[in-house]
């Protein structure tokens, strides 16, 4: 090859690969070119509009919250936000002056809000009421904008503070109903767009963009206003009668699951969230029903009788007797009553409450039989309720358990519930025998009341037979209507069971602290309503479910039957004795003389002596009612 065809040559190549960079670079920039036009263009499009337009945000009505019978719980009503954009101020000590008399703030504070110019906008107050943002718009200051904004107002104040819940300044829901159904209730918020030049100011006669805002839905509850009000102003008067740590109650409906009233106390006024102390508003806001665990102690001994009879361990023939206590593994577990109950057939061992009786049958039932009903009973796992921070109660490892701890749990002992899984189970208990998922929320519904969703029906499987249901039913009857059918509360056909559990602290029995409770049925025969009342850590001097829960139980059960204008089955008349002088003499003598008298009593201590009694002597009291003596 000749130097003239080399260099042709070598000219060649170094042409070829020029124009092959140069198609590359063409076809890239055409690439690219392609994907800002057509793929990445709406997005640009977007981010240029924001450079050259200013927006405020409207926010978006917040659906309302309502009772099953349509009475308003939180509602929200517009109120304003003040911004102001210090490179369209013209007078900045005008406005300063004007804001600071209007919105009740400090002059120099705002002169220096006014003044910021680094910034499109300021914000200087949230949730400015209606009238006031009117006086502000009459001033016609330059640099001034108000922004609609929503404010949450619960019309009950201090009612359903649990289950309700709140929001923040910002309308997120923060706790209870209002954040475990933010998303449905918050809407989408609109806005009002602007154009403006580049240091952010609004361009005068301009095109202005309005996007509406769309408000959340509706949301209807199972609560009725009105138990609920009956309940929470009882709850009010133990904690003040009986000098409690708390008091906690739920109703529900036994054949659907619903919850009818819920309520703790103490709690707090919706509309003055106590923000400034973390921890009592962390308190206070907890749902103890939903979120606390606790020995159930006699309540539970529902459940155990139930599993029995279903399981064929018992029958209404058997018969039992009670020394005062059983022996188990080696250890002496006492009856509540040391002195024993004697001979007593099975429905007598629970109107008795005996221990002795539901040690023998958890005995029968041996521990897998035992965790089968338990577990379909729900107890040790979730009940699914739509409530935030459900706690699973505690159930021992199957494989751990000892005869010991089997007798214990027999009587409700050595397990840990929560009230909510409670009351769930002894609904499936007396309802028939079948287990429904609790639930809080009838339906939703959009703004303009459009139902939109019906709860659907809950979850449920039968755990019980009926003739079961129906044996448990006539035994809760007898329980509490001691005198006479539909005693307890005169003329109604009501069942329960009290219940005294012990309290632990750091894994040991807490000297002195008990959990007083009482469940009730309603009606009896054919439960409706199931009620669970508890008082925690009672302080007025007793401690027993018969004597603090159960009269408040009573109580909420005659108003509720008031309230529903429900008529009583028959005509029955309290019947009152007065109480003798029990101070001072022996067990026996105390014991043969409410015996005699016909009196229902619990023995508290294991002393011979009485050295205190409750209610004091010469107090009328209601044959149907339970009286205390305490030994030495």
């Amino acid at each position: 090859m000749t130097d003239n065809e080399f260099s042709l040559h070598s000219l060649r190549k170094r042409i070829s690969a020029f124009i092959l960079a140069i198609s590359f670079l063409f076809f890239a920039l055409i690439a690219r070119l392609a994907y800002v036009q057509i793929f990445n263009s709406g997005f640009l499009q977007l981010k240029a509009y924001g450079q050259w337009t200013r927006d405020l945000k409207i926010t978006a009505e917040r659906g309302k919250i309502y009772d099953a019978n349509g009475a308003t719980l939180a509602v929200s009503f517009t109120t304003y936000d003040v911004y102001v954009r210090g490179r369209e101020v013209k007078d900045a000590t005008k406005v300063a002056s004007v804001l600071s008399k209007k919105l009740n703030m400090d002059y120099n504070i705002l002169y220096d809000k006014v003044n910021i110019k680094t910034v499109s906008e300021v914000l200087i107050k949230l949730q400015v009421d209606s009238n006031t943002a009117k006086e502000i718009l009459k001033e016609d200051l330059s640099g001034v904008f108000l922004s609609e904004s929503i404010k949450r107002y619960y019309p009950y104040g201090d009612l359903l503070t649990q289950i309700l819940g709140f929001t923040t300044i910002d309308n997120v829901g923060q706790a209870g109903v209002e954040a475990y159904f933010n998303e449905i209730l918050s809407g989408e918020n609109g806005y009002f767009l602007v154009q403006s030049d580049l240091q952010g100011k609004e361009i005068e006669n301009s095109l202005r963009t309005y996007v509406e805002p769309v408000a959340g839905d509706n949301i209807y509850l199972t609560i009725d206003a009105n138990i609920q009000y009956i309940v929470e102003q009882t709850l009010e008067k133990i904690m003040i009668e009986q000098k409690c740590k708390s008091a906690s109650c739920i109703i529900m409906n036994a054949n659907t699951g619903e919850i009818v009233a819920s309520s703790s106390k103490p709690s707090f006024n919706l509309n003055d969230i106590p923000r400034d102390d973390a921890s009592m508003l962390m308190e206070m806001t907890k749902n103890k029903i939903v979120v606390d665990v606790y020995e159930p102690g006699s309540t539970f001994k529902i459940l155990t009788m139930s599993s029995a009879i279903e399981s064929g361990n018992a029958n209404l023939d058997d018969h039992f007797y009670c020394s005062g206590y059983s022996v188990v593994d080696g250890q002496k577990i006492k009856c509540w009553k040391t002195t024993g109950h004697g001979s007593q057939d099975l429905t007598t061992g629970l109107v008795n409450s005996c221990n002795c009786v539901f040690m023998a049958l958890s005995q029968r039932m041996g521990t897998q039989t035992f965790y089968e009903y338990l577990k379909n009973f729900g107890l040790g796992s979730k009940t699914g309720i739509e409530i935030a921070s459900e706690s699973s109660g505690i159930l021992m490892q199957e494989s751990t358990v000892k005869n010991v701890d089997l007798a214990r749990i027999g009587f409700g002992q050595a397990i840990a519930v929560t009230p909510l899984q409670l009351v769930t189970a002894v609904s499936a208990a007396v309802n028939g025998g079948t287990l429904y998922t609790p639930t809080i929320i009838k339906k939703t519904t959009s703004s303009d009341d459009t139902i939109k969703t019906f709860a659907t029906e809950n979850k449920k499987r039968q755990v019980l037979s009926a003739g079961t249901s129906n044996i448990i039913n006539e035994m809760l009857k007898k329980v509490v209507n001691k005198t006479e059918e539909y005693s307890f509360v005169e003329g109604y056909d009501v069942g329960g069971k009290t219940g005294t559990a012990q309290k632990y602290e750091n894994g040991a029995i807490a000297r002195g602290k008990y959990i007083s409770s009482f469940i009730g049925t309603y009606p009896a025969s054919k439960p409706e309503y199931v009620m669970l009342l508890l008082v925690d850590e009672p302080g007025a001097g007793a401690y027993y479910g018969s004597v603090v829960a159960s009269p408040y139980a009573k109580e909420i059960f005659s108003k509720m039957f008031e309230h529903l204008n429900i008529e009583p089955i028959k005509q029955v008349e309290a019947k009152y004795f007065e109480m003798p002088d029990l101070v001072g003499m022996s067990l026996l003598n105390a014991c043969t003389t409410l015996n005699s008298m016909g009196v229902s009593y619990e023995v508290d201590g294991d002393g011979g002596k009485i050295i205190k009694q409750l209610p004091p002597p010469g107090t009328s009291v209601n044959y149907n009612d339970t009286v205390v003596i305490i030994t030495d």
